[in-house]
């Protein structure tokens, strides 16, 4: 799908179906009095007839005839509730309803959706979003009849002539998260018997070859030995497809400035381990790699952007799985930083790829390190499916991640990490245990890779609930790409 900017008003270009706002009680925005004004008071009539009054999320498509066009009117409340919000879900309605329709093309009246305390760039930021994550189709591995792609090709965003540069620099930047959202969906979305470590690198390895200030730094099984990374090669014992350490640098800034680290948890398929999974929707372990789909997400969308800044990815990934070279509960291994850690559940294998990871990525001497993962249970029972829970030893970034979400609507929420919960991980036989119980389960994952992350900056996105949909709607959401892009805006 292509966007543009065009500061003619919603009435003008040429377009298969325009789109405007109506409030509550049938008032109509700026953008519906012109498309009324331009067919004639149809839309007016109607309006006056009932057939729509205007509440949050009602639609009303009128057809058109000739070169006039589909016209769409979208509710958006009372205008005293109108606010960021309200207008996502308005922008939701409205990308719904037109890549439902069959026009290849829409001109949409920016202004009309613009809510109060926000501006311009962030309505389109909103509206380009919420029509690329609609329009997402994961055809892969379907049949032709089955594939039923979305027509809308072409999306005009008409705003006033003084808003022009704000909304096409806005255009740009959510085109951008868009593409990295969908990268980050397609790899979650991906079965495990075609996305694996190996498969992962190979993917780095095209990305380098595309984008002009990447490189791509691939450590397999024989590299990671001689490294020391017991971690990762623990929990990567039992499966037939070796692990893998993957570093995607991207060189935007001065070459003396500190990167920022994305470490993501690219575990591609867990079965628990010897710790074996219940049976029932074990399937959506594949997605238990997509804090590491999310850091492709990301580098990709940076790429797109040319930011003027230093960002590196890493994804550590290996498969869990159970065979007679697995490790066990009661296993001892050593990290990478040296220290030990007692394996008393094979099914927390994330915290352990990572802890190497986390080790490895001190030679970038960081400006901030933040890992991304599907890292506990524990963290849908705190926060349900509506935002990720941030942990970390740098309250600043914390927080400047938490506004990120509010910004883009893909919200996270801080959990303390006293040191009181580091008592919960004391091992008889080791440095540490791997889990600390069930009370606290997040923070007690989050206490345990604090300890790998002593040396710089460090957050923790726990991403467990976010991450994918189950049901009817199952698949990846490309969740946190646009929380985590938009605090690298805010840096750059």
């Amino acid at each position: 799908m292509q966007f543009s900017v065009t500061t003619s008003t919603v009435d003008k270009p040429r377009a298969g179906i325009r789109a405007a706002a109506v409030s509550h009680r049938r008032k109509p925005a700026p953008g519906a009095q012109a498309l009324d004004a331009a067919r004639d008071g149809d839309l007016a009539a109607l309006l006056k007839a009932g057939e729509m009054d205007g509440d949050a999320g009602s639609r009303l498509l009128v057809p058109g005839t000739g070169r006039k066009g589909s016209a769409l009117l979208v509710g958006l409340g009372a205008k005293k509730d109108y606010d960021a919000r309200a207008a996502r879900k308005a922008c939701q309605a409205l990308a719904g309803a037109l890549v439902e329709r069959p026009a290849d093309s829409a001109v949409i009246a920016v202004e009309d959706f613009v809510p109060r305390g926000k501006d311009i760039a962030w309505t389109v930021q909103t509206l380009v979003t919420a029509l690329g994550d609609a329009a997402y189709r994961f055809f892969e591995f379907k049949g032709k009849e089955e594939t039923r792609p979305v027509k809308l090709e072409k999306v005009q965003l008409a705003v006033d002539r003084g808003h022009a540069d704000a909304a096409k620099k806005a255009c740009s930047e959510a085109a951008a998260i868009v593409t990295g959202m969908n990268r980050a969906k397609d790899l979650g979305n991906t079965p495990p018997n075609v996305c694996h470590p190996e498969s992962l690198a190979d993917t780095a390895c095209r990305l380098a070859e595309q984008y002009d200030h990447l490189e791509t730094t691939v450590l397999d099984e024989h590299e990671l030995e001689a490294l020391g990374a017991g971690a990762i090669l623990a929990v990567g014992r039992g499966s037939e497809r070796p692990p893998r350490l993957i570093a995607m640098e991207y060189r935007g800034g001065n070459k003396d400035d500190a990167p920022v680290v994305f470490v993501g948890k690219g575990i591609t398929f867990d079965t628990g381990g010897i710790s074996l999974k219940p049976g029932a929707e074990m399937d959506e372990m594949k997605y238990d790699m997509c804090g590491a789909a999310s850091v492709f997400g990301v580098i990709e969308a940076v790429c797109e952007l040319g930011l003027p800044i230093n960002v590196v990815g890493v994804v550590t990934s290996a498969e869990n799985m159970p065979d007679g070279r697995a490790t066990r509960p009661g296993d001892i291994i050593h990290t990478l930083s040296g220290q030990t850690v007692e394996i008393l559940n094979t099914d927390a294998e994330g915290r352990l790829v990572l802890a190497d990871a986390l080790t490895w990525v001190e030679r970038y001497k960081p400006k901030a390190v933040i890992d991304i993962a599907t890292l506990t249970g524990a963290c849908i029972i705190a926060l349900g499916h509506q935002g990720a829970a941030l942990l970390g030893n740098d309250d600043r970034l914390v927080k400047r991640l938490q506004q990120a979400g509010e910004e883009t609507g893909d919200r996270g929420w801080q959990l303390p990490l006293w040191p009181e919960y580091q008592e919960q991980l004391k091992s008889n036989f080791a440095d540490m245990a791997n889990i600390g119980g069930r009370p606290a389960g997040t923070i007690t994952a989050g206490c345990f890779l604090s300890r790998y992350t002593e040396d710089y900056n460090w957050a923790h996105v726990d991403i467990a609930g976010v991450a994918w949909k189950s049901g009817k709607e199952k698949g990846a959401t490309g969740r946190p790409v646009p929380m985590l892009m938009q605090y690298l805006l805010d840096q750059a």
